[in-house]
């Protein structure tokens, strides 16, 4: 019996075992699996895509297409060391630009290279190149670089064309934003004819208005349609951190292909004018006194398109106002009721075009031709 007691109390109580044993499975296990699955792994078996949506595909066709006729503008300036005197040319700036043609010329923005002593442009293959001024035209925002590529020149852009525009069209720019080398953003035309101030001095009209981003360094890019072809310059931005805030702005095509021939015969663009004084807010007291709608014209310069045209002059009575001289209602039959519309109209054409201009004088309604003479107020010619 006794040792019977001694059997039974030696025999081994494992059922306290099953507690840590089941404590070791749950905290172990995973890590078994875990060390089996790290020395098992091996790269993942891809998922096959489908083909590009269309929208997708014109984009990269889009960019393939004109990215490389972008440029990538870095502006200089002297800095002088006071204490030796010696001048250093400094990166200032950078913009974007595009290939025009096959002669080496750059279209960019004017306030891209304004103020600068050089400025050099980078292809896509990398080259760099020393550029020279060959005009501008600051009331258009434009100017035109040229750079000596005897080997493999990049292609021109595509031009299109801004008359046919619409809100709501896709848009695409090209760019160097922040020296990001060749970004593309996308957008929608959120709006057209828009006109901002770019000094005290004058303004830019007919621009274009996107939604695509534009940021600093993106001026002087293409803005392209979903054709590939150029339709605007991206040149301003509404911001009021200087960075995108869904508001940009571009020169419209046709403004661009008016201009740049010029730029690039002659280092300047002469504007047609007609040779008047105006003022829209006289012009406005006078029309709304006299029930006209249209331009007063205060003053006609001497050997003007528009003494030649025979315009009648306003004069001036003292205490007493004015005696309206002629009313502008329309040029070949386009209203206008502000200089700023007047201008506008003038700069599609070009000097030495013969226009129409609908007058009211002294009650009556008159049409008479003027031809457009070239302003004096000429940008400076820069050579080579």
């Amino acid at each position: 019996m006794h040792n019977q007691n001694n059997q039974h109390n030696a025999s081994p109580r494992w059922w306290i075992l099953i507690p840590f044993i089941v404590l070791a499975v749950f905290y172990l296990g995973p890590r078994f699996t875990e060390l089996i699955s790290r020395q098992q792994a091996s790269p993942r078996a891809i998922t096959p895509r489908g083909d590009f949506s269309s929208k997708e595909q014109t984009t990269i066709d889009i960019f393939n297409q004109a990215s490389p006729s972008v440029v990538y503008i870095t502006t200089l300036a002297d800095n002088v060391n006071p204490w030796t005197w010696n001048v250093v040319r400094i990166p200032s700036g950078t913009g974007s630009g595009f290939v025009w043609d096959r002669h080496g010329h750059i279209v960019t923005n004017y306030h891209v290279i304004a103020n600068a002593q050089a400025a050099q442009v980078r292809i896509e293959d990398q080259r760099s190149f020393s550029a020279s001024l060959i005009g501008a035209s600051p009331e258009h925002d434009l100017a035109v670089l040229y750079i000596n590529v005897a080997l493999n020149q990049p292609p021109p852009v595509s031009i299109g064309t801004s008359k046919n525009l619409q809100v709501g069209q896709d848009v695409f720019a090209i760019g160097t934003p922040f020296g990001l080398d060749r970004t593309l953003t996308t957008g929608i035309i959120s709006a057209l004819n828009r006109r901002i101030g770019v000094d005290n001095n004058h303004e830019i009209s007919q621009l274009i208005q996107t939604d695509a981003a534009i940021n600093p360094g993106n001026s002087g890019g293409p803005l392209l349609d979903s054709s590939g072809r150029l339709i605007g310059i991206n040149t301003a931005i509404i911001s009021p951190s200087g960075s995108y805030s869904g508001i940009g702005f571009a020169v419209p095509v046709a403004t661009v292909n008016r201009v740049v021939p010029q730029l690039i015969r002659n280092g300047h663009y002469q504007r047609p004018i007609l040779g008047i004084r105006v003022d829209d807010q006289l012009s406005t007291i006078a029309s709304e006194q006299l029930g006209i709608n249209g331009i007063l014209v205060l003053n006609v310069e001497p050997g003007s398109p528009a003494e030649k045209a025979g315009l009648r002059a306003s004069h001036l009575l003292g205490a007493h106002g004015i005696e309206p001289g002629d009313f502008i209602l329309a040029i070949d039959g386009r209203a206008v009721t502000k200089l700023g519309e007047l201008l506008d109209l003038l700069d599609e054409y070009a000097v030495g075009d013969t226009v129409e201009l609908k007058i009211s004088r002294e009650g009556q309604t008159l049409t008479i031709p003027a031809t457009l003479a070239a302003s004096k107020n000429l940008t400076s010619r820069i050579r080579r």
